[in-house]
């Protein structure tokens, strides 16, 4: 679809936007550890997901600049989430990796996020949750993107 320019596309985009906020928010609050900020959150599960990297790959990731990402990976340091290491291919680097405990908090947030949009989910009628289904690949791309 070469660029959005009909009234009902655009109309869609703005709901489909608020929408996305609305859910992302509501789905922010379902977190097992309060203590840890969203961006703290993103950038263990960048972590957990991609495996170590230095904090510029962070950094880029995560679309911060470095001295915040600094910052973010010394309170995850102090809270025992992260381990920084000097980089084997380039000591003057040092590499990040998520800890244990982290993945564990990281994976109960996951089951209790997925446990209330399922409970969410429960509510909707059979077609509604059919057109969700189908449009989740298109929805998982265009975050992507």
């Amino acid at each position: 679809m070469p660029g959005l320019t009909a009234e009902d596309d655009l109309a869609t985009v703005t709901t489909l936007r608020g929408a996305i906020m609305r859910l992302g928010r509501r789905l922010r609050h379902q977190r097992v550890d309060c203590s840890l900020s969203s961006t703290e959150m993103s950038v263990l599960a960048t972590l957990v997901r991609g495996g170590p990297a230095t904090p510029s790959e962070l950094a880029r990731n995560e679309h911060m600049r470095p001295p915040s990402m600094t910052r973010i990976l010394t309170m995850l340091t102090d809270k025992q989430l992260v381990r920084r290491e000097p980089d084997p291919r380039d000591g003057r680097q040092m590499v990040v990796t998520a800890t244990d405990t982290a993945t564990e908090i990281l994976t109960e947030s996951r089951r209790q996020r997925d446990a209330f949009l399922a409970e969410l989910a429960g509510e909707l009628t059979e077609q509604e949750w059919a057109a969700i289904r189908a449009a989740a690949p298109a929805l998982e791309r265009l975050a992507h993107l």
